[in-house]
């Protein structure tokens, strides 16, 4: 009897013990929450939202315990109460890290930006005993970052002019003098691959984002060809690894691929119905390799003795821009010109 005695005695001041060292714990979990300048949340592992630190009711300034369970989804704003559900919602069916950005209602009544962010919590099964989460305001950042697309937009509209301009400027100097036509037609479309270069490499916003890879060297590479029949028909193909550009490197490679396709279409492969090219990039070390191969053009008997102004241009942009190496070979299939890049020179 009395060791029966001692063992509850001693099983008691265990779980006196264990109560404590739990409130005590908790207890610094909820000073370290509260010294946080985010907003701390937590939620069961089906997403009942049970805790909320300091933060979170300075910020909204509701009663506290007002907006436990799903009560919490009526301080976003209307507009992105359903995306903001439809997120969480597949984060607690996939166990997946959930981050979003809404308008939570301050407690001026206003709405601002926040960054909500939540992280699963694991037991030693691998099952989810509890979510914990922050809200950050980046009000500021989205109204800047929203004014920096206005100015971008703005400056990118009046470059895009600043382009047409020259572009008309050119095309009534021909008029005048009819014997520069075909130069200023070709000066006409070089103006135009630089105004789509541009529209590439400017920054973006998410509502601005153009439909294909921005900053890429596969974008670019698109964006040039696109206008060319033999694009849409599938006669160019173009494949490879994909680098960053900017706008350092956006320009030489927009002037390099827009000669090569404008000699492709003129004398070269892209001259005949059946003619292809095939533009490939590959990551050698530090450098991108990009190779242009025509076939299925008129058959070349010998490399040519003179140069152009399209093929001075083309060296000036890789070799003394962009600190590249450019090569030609003229087998009787068709065209190959290979360029070697560093990285380094294609974006900051």
């Amino acid at each position: 009897m009395p060791e029966t005695r001692r063992l509850l005695d001693q099983a008691e001041s265990d779980l006196t013990s264990a109560r404590n060292a739990l409130r005590e714990s908790d207890l610094r979990f909820r000073t370290l929450a509260d010294a946080f300048p985010h907003m701390v949340w937590s939620t069961l592992p089906d997403g009942f939202h049970d805790y909320y630190n300091a933060r979170w009711y300075e910020f909204t300034g509701v009663p506290e315990g007002s907006t436990d369970g799903e009560e919490w989804n009526g301080m976003f704003h209307p507009d992105d109460q359903d995306r903001a559900w439809a997120r969480w919602r597949h984060s607690l069916t996939t166990g997946e890290p959930y981050e979003i950005e809404y308008r939570l209602r301050h407690r001026s009544g206003d709405y601002r930006w926040v960054l909500g962010r939540a992280m699963p919590m694991h037991d030693a099964n691998g099952n989810i005993v509890r979510w914990m989460g922050t809200c950050t305001d980046i009000h500021e950042q989205k109204e800047t970052a929203e004014q920096n697309e206005i100015l971008s937009r703005e400056l990118s509209h009046r470059i895009k002019n600043i382009f047409s301009v020259i572009g008309g400027l050119v095309g009534l100097s021909a008029r005048r003098a009819p014997e520069h036509k075909d130069f200023a037609a070709a000066l006409q479309d070089r103006i135009s691959a630089l105004g789509r270069a541009h529209e590439l490499v400017r920054p973006h916003s998410e509502r601005s984002q153009m439909q294909i890879e921005a900053e890429s060297l596969m974008g670019l590479i698109h964006e040039v060809l696109a206008p060319y029949p033999a694009t849409a028909e599938g006669r160019v193909e173009i494949s490879g690894d994909n680098v960053r550009i900017d706008d350092r490197g956006a320009t030489p490679l927009a002037l390099m691929i827009h000669e090569l396709a404008t000699n492709a279409h003129k004398y070269g492969a892209l001259s005949r119905d059946d003619g292809r090219v095939n533009v490939t990039s590959k990551l050698v070390g530090e450098q991108v390799a990009i190779e242009w191969k025509e076939s299925g053009g008129p058959t070349i008997a010998k490399q040519p003795t003179h140069e152009g102004f399209g093929t001075k241009l083309v060296d000036l942009s890789i070799v003394k821009q962009l600190g590249g190496h450019l090569s030609r070979e003229w087998p009787a299939e068709g065209l190959v010109t290979r360029a070697e890049i560093p990285l380094r020179s294609l974006a900051r």
